[in-house]
């Protein structure tokens, strides 16, 4: 979360309770792992609220690095490979699913560069103008390829996807990467991963529109 440490565990809280409601109406195996993202996104949230914390302490310096790279390892890494998965697993139409397997890999290859990227260089994190900001080593040449990959993996997905209302969440997405890049451009994964968590939480409307109609293949568990 981007503004303080109450605001991230409120916002942990909120979409956690949310996820985990989400999570139980998706009955179907194949819907497990869509219906899991605003939990993930709750966790993220929760471990930038320790973050804000120990920065602001100067101390728990172990706590402090764990809590960086669950947020960074979930945003870097888990995402580029979760979205395009999760469409992945609910998509029926054959050729949607064959443009979602190419992202998935586009997404796997991101996963890793980052993967090793936050093994292989420094990531430090500070508080700076009530954000979150942090500052690595990557290898600055590639950071506009590895952020144009990560929209592919992250974005696209979402409009490939044929389920009924899966646009709106990629337009949420598409807007608050937008509003994100113009006005807190130098803290672009805090802010963004608080507006996505937050989006996230149209998971549920999408999942509760699949009950009745052709698209959800299989029945609701009892709310």
């Amino acid at each position: 979360m981007c503004f303080s440490a109450e605001a991230s565990f409120a916002g942990s809280a909120v979409i956690s309770a949310i996820g985990i409601t989400t999570f139980r109406k998706a009955a179907a195996p194949v819907y497990k792992l869509f219906a899991a993202i605003p939990l993930i996104f709750g966790i993220q949230q929760f471990a930038e609220g320790i973050l804000w914390i120990t920065l602001k302490s100067g101390e728990h310096d172990p706590l402090q690095a764990a809590a960086t790279y669950v947020f960074l390892v979930t945003a870097l890494v888990i995402w580029p490979v979760m979205i395009p998965l999760a469409m992945w697993l609910i998509e029926e139409n054959r050729q949607r699913k064959r443009i979602l397997t190419g992202l998935l890999l586009v997404g796997a290859l991101l996963g890793l560069y980052y993967a090793f990227c936050l093994i292989a260089y420094d990531v430090t994190p500070r508080i700076q103008s009530f954000h979150i900001q942090y500052i690595d080593e990557f290898p600055a040449q590639l950071v506009p390829v590895a952020f144009g990959c990560y929209l592919i993996s992250t974005v696209l997905p979402l409009f490939v996807s044929s389920v009924r209302r899966m646009w709106v969440f990629g337009v949420l997405i598409v807007l608050s990467c937008l509003v994100t890049a113009v006005f807190f451009s130098v803290y672009l994964t805090s802010v963004w991963c608080f507006f996505a968590a937050l989006i996230s939480g149209v998971i549920f409307w999408i999942l509760h529109g699949l009950r009745d109609t052709e698209e959800q293949p299989v029945e609701y568990a009892a709310s």
